[in-house]
């Protein structure tokens, strides 16, 4: 086998008596039975005693001719698809192939004269777990090898006895394509000649016990349109416009920065929009609501719609329900070149047990634990990841690189953070195993973690990463050489069941909850946190945000004001999911999306969700303009309460400080009465407070019981009138 041209000699027919070269038996039937490990030492053109032996499997083929400059030879059809011939050559000349069907002639390079296209260096980090560019030495990559435009194939399945990959390029047969193993890496490679953009394949895999599976590539970077599950090669053809944001972006350490987030759903934000659609749309929205950035909903491939694209098949490509690759480069690019961020829902808990998928890849557990009891995600019917199996950690930590670094993501949100954390996460007694140490947590995933977070702040300037995490495990945002996850951010999930449990209440019984809109001060200092009030807490039966509060629809929508205001001034930073800035009563729907008509004419005047939506922009602009309300979210001395036992009031007052001590006032009123004359102490050295945000408001639909004039402070007290079921910002006139 030789991976170069060499010049042939010039030579006429073999003669008469030449014999072909048969391949050997057993080489024969490992080829036909997808079993052969190193197919390269078999078919292509070898020197042997009397000249150069050519061996081709071309099932369905009815003549095989190998063409050279000089010389035209038909192979001897040995059936099965071998086609074999010796040739009185001195060395392997440049040759390609004339495969005749009936019908056609498909003129190609052998596939089997071509040494590895996967370089040494690949394979030692892939076998050390450590290729942080994964996605360039796996899958399928459209490439010049040895002078020729071709395919690499490559796909890891150690415990495979035999690989071979199929397509549309053969018609989904892949006996024509064994691939060959790379000692003991797991890899399998092969170079296919003419494949490129646009082709569909899989990988046809022999089982250790000898049965076959087809499987879609772990690292396709693009797939099929659901129901279909092929992958698709590709290659990115485009060109960035968002240096300057991208160039920006790491600035400012993201605690000390103004964050606001609008979770979007990206199938039923606007139904039936493509990437580049929406590249129209979304960007102008967000950006005149004043949000910092979007957050996405999982993007990554999954079969299943209804999982909202929680179950992941497709680790590394796009969804193509709404275009290709590049199209949602270019959504990115749009976002950026309008000013916001984009965080992107990123899935490492689980993936499904779809048999063309992940699940006992190459016929034993691999992406999963051998243990099936440990294997089984108890709450979704999916698999866990074996993180302690190198090669998993690293896929999984590669992926977390490459959408930040290949599609411009400036953060992930990892979903699921405690069902990694924890052995015995929703599962009862004597369904886990402890670990080594006899406690319930999994020290390959905090492993994981570290490693993802430690990597990708090294590699990804301004990047940020966000747990999802629902516990108190101790330093989830420390960072990982103090023995943290190393995360930036978390989700305050106890700020958002406490407040949300106390807004559900009616006012009168409010009293008796006070404590839950102030525990969450207890412990604001413990991790750097999100306020999420996210997709989940609007569906299966939680109702919308505006639809949780009691009373009439004045007073659900004065409460839903009055909670937002509460929200962006509380310590921490905001996530507000689509839909609820303007307060949709309906639970969202995937299928239908944020119920838009509500904003249209005839509805603005009963509803008023117009007056929503312009109080959720004067939030993000006035939110942006106060660093007292972001500057020290992660400093004890930023917060002050003012009032924070008024039971009996169902009033919260508290201070915010900037690094500088310019402070910002707001007075939350949670019920539906007016508080004349209340007295609230405040900084001795404040002349004077002017009101910059009253959520009672006529134009956010309130009984416009304002303040237009500076309050000026008696005896280190004002006395404010206190709408009702409203929040109240003031700061120094």
């Amino acid at each position: 086998m030789n991976a170069h041209a060499v010049p042939p000699i010039s030579t006429p027919a073999p003669p008469s008596g030449a014999r072909p070269a048969p391949v050997a038996p057993g080489d024969r039937d490992r080829l036909l039975s997808g079993t052969h490990h190193d197919p390269h030492s078999v078919l292509g053109a070898h020197p042997v005693p009397g000249g150069v032996a050519f061996r081709v499997l071309r099932p369905y083929a009815l003549s095989v001719t190998v063409v050279t400059d000089d010389l035209r030879t038909e192979l001897h059809d040995d059936g099965a698809g071998f086609f074999t011939g010796l040739l009185p050559l001195r060395a392997v000349p440049d040759y390609r192939l004339h495969v005749a069907y009936e019908g056609t002639v498909h003129e190609t390079e052998d596939a089997y004269r071509f040494l590895p296209a996967l370089g040494e260096l690949d394979l030692h980090l892939i076998n050390e777990g450590r290729h942080e560019e994964l996605w360039t030495a796996l899958g399928a990559r459209v490439m010049t090898h040895a002078g020729v435009l071709g395919t690499r194939f490559t796909v890891w399945a150690p415990n495979a006895r035999g690989v071979r990959v199929c397509g549309n390029f053969c018609r989904w047969d892949g006996a024509a394509f064994p691939m060959r193993s790379l000692g003991s890496s797991g890899v399998w490679e092969l170079f296919v000649p003419g494949i490129g953009e646009g082709e569909l394949y899989k990988f046809e895999i022999t089982r250790p016990d000898g049965t076959h599976t087809v499987r879609a590539d772990p690292m396709a970077r693009r797939a099929e349109v659901p129901p279909a599950t092929a992958s698709i090669v590709t290659e990115s053809s485009y060109a960035w416009a968002d240096g300057a944001w991208m160039a920006a972006r790491g600035e400012r350490p993201v605690h000390e920065s103004p964050f606001s987030v609008y979770e979007v759903h990206l199938p039923s934000w606007r139904p039936g929009l493509t990437y580049r659609q929406l590249a129209e749309q979304l960007p102008a929205y967000v950006a005149d609501l004043g949000f910092t950035h979007v957050e996405l909903l999982p993007v990554a491939e999954h079969p299943f719609g209804g999982s909202w694209g929680y179950q992941v098949t497709g680790f590394y490509a796009p969804t193509a329900r709404l275009g290709t690759p590049d199209d949602f480069k270019y959504l990115v690019d749009a976002l950026h070149r309008a000013g916001v961020g984009v965080l992107m829902d990123w899935v490492p808990a689980h993936f499904p047990r779809d048999d063309w998928a992940l699940a006992e890849f190459d016929g034993r557990p691999l992406y999963e634990p051998e243990d099936p009891q440990r294997a089984a995600h108890p709450d979704w019917g999916t698999l866990e990841f074996d993180y302690g199996r190198k090669e998993v950690r690293n896929f999984l930590v590669a992926n977390a690189v490459y959408w930040c670094e290949e599609f411009h993501i400036d953060g992930l949100r990892v979903d699921a953070v405690a069902s990694m954390l924890y052995l015995d996460y929703s599962r009862e007694e004597g369904q886990w195993s402890p670990n080594e140490f006899g406690g319930r947590d999994n020290p390959d995933a905090v492993a994981f973690l570290q490693e993802m977070n430690a990597t990708l702040y090294r590699r990804v300037p301004g990047v940020i990463t966000i747990a999802e995490e629902s516990t108190a495990w101790d330093g989830v945002t420390r960072a990982t050489h103090d023995n943290g996850l190393g995360f930036g951010l978390k989700w305050n999930m106890g700020w958002m069941h406490d407040s949300l449990g106390y807004v559900q209440h009616e006012p009168v019984h409010r009293k008796y909850h006070h404590h839950e809109m102030t525990f969450s001060m207890v412990y604001a200092y413990s991790e750097n946190y999100v306020l999420p009030i996210s997709h989940d807490e609007v569906v299966h039966g939680k109702q919308a945000l505006v639809s949780k509060m009691p009373g009439d629809w004045w007073q659900r929508r004065a409460n839903h004001r009055a909670y937002l205001g509460f929200m962006w001034a509380h310590p921490g930073k905001q996530l507000l999911f689509m839909g609820q800035e303007f307060a949709q009563g309906a639970e969202w729907s995937p299928e239908h999306g944020p119920e838009w008509w509500l904003l249209d004419d005839e509805y603005h005047s009963a509803g008023d969700h117009r007056g929503m939506r312009d109080l959720v922009r004067d939030l993000n602009t006035l939110y942006r303009a106060e660093p007292a309300l972001w500057e020290r979210d992660t400093d004890p001395s930023g917060f002050a309460w003012v009032v924070g036992d008024a039971a009996e009031d169902n009033v919260f007052a508290f201070l915010r400080h900037a690094a500088d001590g310019t402070p910002l006032l707001a007075v939350s009123n949670f019920s539906p009465v007016v508080r004349h004359d209340y007295r609230l102490g405040v900084p001795d050295d404040i002349p004077a407070w002017q009101e910059a945000l009253n959520t009672d408001a006529a134009r956010y639909g309130g009984s416009d019981l304002i303040c237009p004039d500076p309050v000026k402070p008696e005896s280190g007290e004002i006395r404010l009138t206190l709408p009702p079921l409203a929040t109240v910002w003031l700061r120094p006139a």
